[in-house]
């Protein structure tokens, strides 16, 4: 059985709602009957069958240590757009979350390490930024609430002596110089069992984090970008929203976005670009043919990114063909190079899925964040200066938290869909695991030791 779907109009007048519920759930431009709505009763109804389904896939294969996943709220299909294995923006939970993160790290540690007392957190190299540090300081604090020692150390060669950084809230942390001994990598007088990556290695490997053998290095050193690509990831994640839709009886559609790739790009000197054009004109076309099935009145657009790298670098937005005759020097050069100067040489083409989720006014996405198999909590990505189908991940958004009235987080079946929040983020964090469960079987076909490990 296929999950009925009525036709989406997108922009119908919202039905007033009560001011808490305002606060706790970004209103949506789309009918309060709409396809999300009957997805989100379906997943509701399916609770049981759903959270066995993840037990069992999580007992065939290994959820990355921690990450974090950007969605997409359509009103006609809800689908993740990103997934970030190595998660910044912690700061933004909501501090009656933070319970939630501090269980599901003892669960982590206690899995791969269960005599753990000392945790090495390994940062960005761009330390400087203060939303970053507080992010940094909040994770010190759920491994510290998790029964952890936890200290700074820095992949800055320059970095020589332990140096204090200063945070908004007046407090410091510690950043300090790395020891290499054989197959251990520690602090002065500080010998970790555990080395927390918090560093996508954009940049690429550090020699200093190779050959490790006596340590666990999460995530592992293939899951930076210097290896890791999204078209893989998408593969991956295609093949879960498959037998995820299979279980709900449910066109896959409702929660995948379509992806082509292209490699041996180059917009700097125009190479390449027949591949872009190809795949764009193909994917689009993919498109219009769901759009007619489903009664969608919308414009589709595609989304062409780096294949590597994050931050919100390498992303334009194609609504038509000629956006891609002769790119402007400003899109050649954002198409150019990633957040850490490497050039783009591959690149996904990703179905467009824009977001019909309003905070303020302003455009807003939901992210989710995960740490081992369990959902922690999640914020609202919000840019006021963007529109729907624009990339918000750029200079200018600001962050909301899921604020809600109440600290009951869990799901409450028998409501309206589309009213509760714990409903509405339940059905977040259902989509978020199966991107989480994406990057695990991702991770398993590009483990280079499996082989010598089988």
């Amino acid at each position: 059985m296929v999950l009925a779907v009525r036709p989406a109009r997108l922009r119908p007048r919202i039905a007033a709602r009560p001011p808490h519920l305002q606060r706790m759930v970004p209103h949506l431009v789309t009918a309060l009957t709409g396809p999300i709505n009957e997805l989100e009763q379906r997943v509701l109804e399916s609770m049981p069958a759903i959270e066995r389904w993840f037990r069992l896939e999580w007992m065939e294969h290994t959820p990355p240590f921690y990450c974090s996943v950007d969605l997409r709220n359509a009103g006609f299909k809800l689908a993740p757009v990103d997934t970030n294995l190595f998660p910044a923006g912690f700061n933004n939970l909501t501090p009656e979350m933070l319970p939630l993160a501090v269980q599901a790290a003892m669960a982590a540690i206690e899995k791969i390490c269960p005599e753990a007392k000392n945790l090495l957190l390994l940062p960005e190299d761009h330390i400087r930024n203060t939303f970053y540090l507080t992010s940094l300081q909040r994770l010190v604090r759920i491994f510290h609430q998790a029964g952890l020692n936890v200290r700074l150390g820095s992949l800055d060669p320059a970095v020589k002596a332990p140096t204090k950084l200063t945070l908004p809230d007046g407090g410091e942390l510690t950043l300090e110089p790395l020891l290499r001994s054989r197959g251990r990598l520690g602090l002065k007088d500080f010998d970790p069992c555990t080395i927390l990556l918090n560093n996508d290695l954009s940049a690429g490997v550090p020699r200093v984090l190779l050959n490790l053998h006596e340590q666990y290095l999460l995530p592992p050193l293939h899951a930076g970008w210097a290896v890791r690509r999204k078209s893989r990831h998408f593969d991956s994640y295609e093949e879960v929203a498959r037998k995820f839709a299979k279980l709900l009886g449910m066109d896959p559609w409702l929660i995948n976005p379509m992806h082509l790739h292209c490699g041996q790009v180059d917009f700097a000197a125009s190479e390449g670009l027949d591949c872009v054009r190809a795949n764009v004109e193909a994917l689009l076309a993919k498109i219009r043919r769901k759009y007619k099935e489903y009664g969608i009145n919308e414009r589709p657009f595609a989304v062409v990114k780096a294949d590597n790298g994050t931050g919100g670098m390498g992303i334009m937005t194609v609504r038509d063909l000629k956006d891609l005759d002769d790119p402007s020097r400003l899109v050649r050069q954002k198409m150019s190079v990633t957040r850490e100067g490497a050039p783009i040489t591959e690149v996904i083409i990703q179905e467009g899925v824009p977001t019909y989720e309003r905070m303020n006014d302003a455009v807003a996405e939901p992210v989710v964040y995960m740490i081992d198999r369990y959902v922690v909590g999640g914020f609202y990505r919000v840019h006021a200066e963007r529109g729907v189908d624009e990339n918000l991940n750029a200079p200018g958004s600001s962050f909301v938290p899921l604020a809600f009235a109440d600290s009951h987080h869990l799901p409450r079946p028998g409501e309206k869909p589309g009213v509760s929040a714990p409903n509405r983020f339940y059905m977040y964090g259902v989509v978020g695991r199966l991107a989480m469960l994406a990057a695990s079987y991702e991770l398993e076909a590009t483990d280079p030791n499996a082989e010598a490990d089988a």
